[in-house]
């Protein structure tokens, strides 16, 4: 099964899931007009800050009534933002089928300690009967398990006329996937996803209904400065137009404006979506040919468009224990990273054994197809040796 070593390589091998390539053609001079050796408080640091966070605005079409802010700690930051300063006057539903989703549960159970809360898990590979949730209670799920591959289809799930908010971790889905903004009250992500960004710094969306939470709800748990959006019963409204609560990286800064600028010049949220369904299509069509691979999200309906998870299904592969399999898989991830044709495609460490290659915007449709063969290669190494 090894075969001849294939010929092509990928131009590009960069198929982390986060921090994720950045966009082709980058390099350093796209840093060379950021606003450094200044405060980020200054009329210029201000500016780019605004900035961001209006052209995100435009590029994934969020309403005018949602506010947005940069937050620090990047998406994890920003989901325990919404969590610990909207959670505790309504049951709480918690959806989980990856490990974010599991973290999201410890919060909502052990950290915060809700009195009222209900746990909805599935598998790796599986999504939870959405449909549980209670519209009188609040909610938090991920848009897209980035461990597991598995995304929610659409929000029909969550009623128009719901009484509690959603609190959306879309990290791996924002700049990839339709949000449907009035179904979600509280959304975050992060920029080093699916734009390619650099990492410590999130996003969070806020609707109408959040704010009205945020003003007229008081946590009885303490709230440190980094999470605090209220004063005296009032948002602060200058987090909203780039008045950070911490000190943000100017550089990041400017690396996240030069990706909008990629996004926009390629067409905005239709071209980014449009690529990572047609890289997805690679893998696809290489699945359907081959012995040993296959999704982990066996239902098309569900399945990720940039955080693809494979699994192994060859016999030789199956009789194997579970930590033989884990080390197997490795052994697969470290062939492929030792010729240069892809780094950091090792599935999760809570995740079952096998493989996960980014699909995102920033990676290219060649660079994937190059990789196919060289998943073959890799693997007939691994079962032979």
């Amino acid at each position: 099964m090894t075969g001849n070593r294939p010929a092509v390589r990928p131009a590009r091998p960069f198929f982390s899931s986060g921090p994720c390539a950045k966009r082709p053609g980058w390099t350093t001079d796209s840093l060379k007009n950021a606003v450094i050796g200044r405060s980020h408080r200054s009329k210029p640091g201000k500016a780019k800050l605004k900035d961001a966070i209006e052209r995100t605005r435009k590029l994934l079409n969020v309403p005018d009534t949602h506010r947005i802010a940069i937050v620090p700690a990047s998406d994890t930051g920003a989901v325990e933002m919404a969590m610990w300063s909207l959670l505790g006057p309504l049951p709480v539903d918690v959806f989980a089928w990856e490990s974010f989703g599991e973290d999201w549960i410890t919060d909502a159970v052990k950290q915060l300690k809700l009195k009222d809360v209900n746990v909805f898990k599935a598998g790796y590979g599986a999504l939870p009967d959405l449909k549980q949730h209670h519209p009188h209670h609040d909610c938090v799920f991920l848009w897209n398990g980035t461990t597991s591959g598995v995304r929610v289809p659409d929000g029909a799930w969550i009623s128009q006329d719901r009484l509690g908010l959603t609190i959306c971790d879309a990290t791996s889905a924002a700049f990839a996937m339709d949000l449907p903004w009035d179904k979600l009250d509280a959304t975050t992500f992060s920029w080093q996803k699916v734009l390619g960004g650099e990492a410590a710094h999130g996003m969070l969306i806020l609707s109408p209904r959040a704010v009205a939470r945020l003003e007229a709800y008081t946590p009885h748990w303490p709230l440190p400065k980094i999470f605090r959006m209220t004063k005296s019963g009032k948002l602060v409204e200058g987090l909203f137009e780039g008045e950070t609560i911490n000190t943000p990286s100017m550089l990041a800064v400017e690396d996240y404006l030069d990706a909008l600028s990629w996004a926009e010049e390629l067409g905005g949220l239709s071209a980014l979506k449009g690529r990572a369904d047609a890289n997805v299509a690679v893998i696809e069509g290489h699945v359907a040919q081959s012995q040993w691979l296959r999704f982990l999200a066996t239902d098309p309906h569900i399945r990720s468009n940039t955080s693809v998870c494979l699994k192994i299904v060859d016999p030789w592969f199956t009789a194997l224990d579970d930590k033989a399999q884990a080390e197997a898989a490795k052994k697969l991830a470290n062939v492929l990273e030792k010729e240069g044709v892809a780094f950091d495609i090792a599935s999760y460490r809570a995740a079952p054994a096998g493989l996960r290659i980014w699909c995102g915007a920033t990676v290219e449709q060649a660079d994937l197809k190059a990789l196919m063969p060289w998943l073959d290669w890799a693997f007939g190494q691994v079962k032979e040796n």
